[in-house]
């Protein structure tokens, strides 16, 4: 038993000490006392049945599936800290704060209670009785068992007459419906994974009158929301181990798809010299609001790596790569970098069977990305408001209409907007 504890203390410790050169290689710097509670909180009490060592392994555990789908995990430790850290960031701490988290795996809600302190208080809740049985089980055996967990589908209000200074939401969301907004304390901050144009982003909203604004974001992926709110994402086959998301309602005739990849591939290259820690996920959001603005159908493909290594594709990112299928039925991606030393360049592939159209689009792609460089490297800015806010009271952007919300995109360099 106390090597066990000796041993379970020491990958902890490594664990946490790997998470802060992450965060360093990010430029992001983990904050103390998320350090601290990661230190203290026994990451295999929520990880029952797996060994020791993969308990700490900077990975997501997934603890439910139904079929192929997973359903519930444990978050990989790196994003539980980024997110924690974002959440503490836009609050100036959390002792004292009053939480309330969606989707219970039990670990999360545990290193909140740390944070919080006794004078903070921390609510889980989960849609599955199994999963919010578990949750109660795990924080028992660690002690945590001050820790309220609910067992409800929190797109509705959890406890109406209850308001949160942090909402954190550990499934993917497509949409933010009110509830979440409205538990909130008038200036409290939702903290949540959230899909547009099928790209998962995990950003920190501070409410702002009958909307949120954002203070950061963080890329991101997770199992999807559940219940009321879930959204399913429509996949396209283009080729064998090949696909296309679709989650913002784009149609796009699926008899233009055979055998586009058999085409020849045309390339262009932005021509630029970027240093590893640019932040693409950045540029992946550019693109969705500069091709959607054209009138295009903004895509992400997916690859398998068995297509991939065949050479089928080559692409930025194998979990979702930004692409456009234009109206005369080319096809372009965001290709692999091109490393030249210590820098990248960026580009883009193409596919038609007109050549020159092909190469065109792929050229189109590259212009937005060498518009990207030149303004700087923007970040991404998110405003959400109603679903009936006119078009007139929205703010400068590039506007996503969801089932509860307008959410609007915009982008920002020292405080301008590009």
């Amino acid at each position: 038993m106390g090597v066990e504890t000796t041993n379970s203390e020491s990958l902890r410790q490594a664990m946490v000490d790997q998470l802060a050169l992450d965060h360093a290689g990010k430029g992001l710097t983990l904050r103390p006392e998320v350090k601290a509670a990661m230190r203290k909180v026994p990451r295999e009490l929520f990880t029952p049945g797996l060994p020791l060592q993969e308990a700490y392994e900077n990975r997501a555990v997934i603890t439910k599936r139904r079929g192929e789908e997973n359903i519930s995990s444990v978050s990989a430790p790196f994003l539980i800290a980024e997110m924690l850290g974002q959440a503490a960031d836009a609050l100036g701490g959390l002792r004292g704060r009053h939480v309330l988290e969606v989707g219970s795996g039990g670990y999360n809600a545990s290193l909140l209670r740390e944070l919080v302190g006794a004078a903070g208080s921390v609510t889980t809740v989960d849609i599955d009785p199994d999963v919010t049985d578990r949750a109660v089980a795990c924080l028992k055996a660690a002690g945590y068992d001050d820790v309220k967990v609910v067992c409800a589908d929190a797109e509705h209000p959890v406890d109406p007459d209850r308001r949160y200074d942090l909402i954190i939401i550990t499934a993917g969301a497509w949409d933010i419906p009110p509830a979440w907004r409205e538990q909130l304390t008038d200036y409290g901050v939702l903290v949540v994974p959230l899909r547009t144009f099928g790209m998962t982003r995990s950003w920190a909203l501070r409410r702002a009158g009958i909307g949120l604004v954002s203070v950061s974001e963080r890329q991101c992926g997770f199992v999807p929301v559940q219940g009321d709110g879930a959204h399913d994402v429509q996949y396209v086959d283009v080729a064998d181990g090949v696909h296309l998301r679709l989650d913002e309602g784009q149609q796009i005739p699926s008899q233009g798809l055979d055998g586009l990849l058999e085409t020849p591939r045309q390339e262009a290259r932005a021509g630029v010299s970027l240093p590893p820690p640019t932040v693409l996920a950045d540029l992946d959001l550019w693109l969705a609001t500069r091709i959607a603005a054209t009138g295009q159908e903004f895509l992400v493909l997916t690859a398998q790596d068995a297509a991939i290594s065949s050479g089928v594709v080559a692409p930025s990112w194998r979990f979702g790569t930004p692409a456009v299928m234009h109206d005369d039925g080319t096809f372009a991606y965001r290709s692999e970098l091109r490393w030249t030393g210590d820098a990248f360049d960026l580009g883009a592939y193409a596919h038609g069977l007109d050549a020159s159209a092909a190469a065109a689009a792929a050229g189109r792609m590259v212009e937005h990305m060498r518009a990207w460089v030149s303004a700087g490297c923007p970040a991404p800015a998110l405003h959400v408001l109603p679903a009936q806010t006119p078009d007139g009271d929205l703010p400068a952007g590039t506007a996503v209409d969801k089932r509860h919300s307008r959410i609007v995109l915009a982008f920002t360099t020292e405080g301008r907007e590009s």
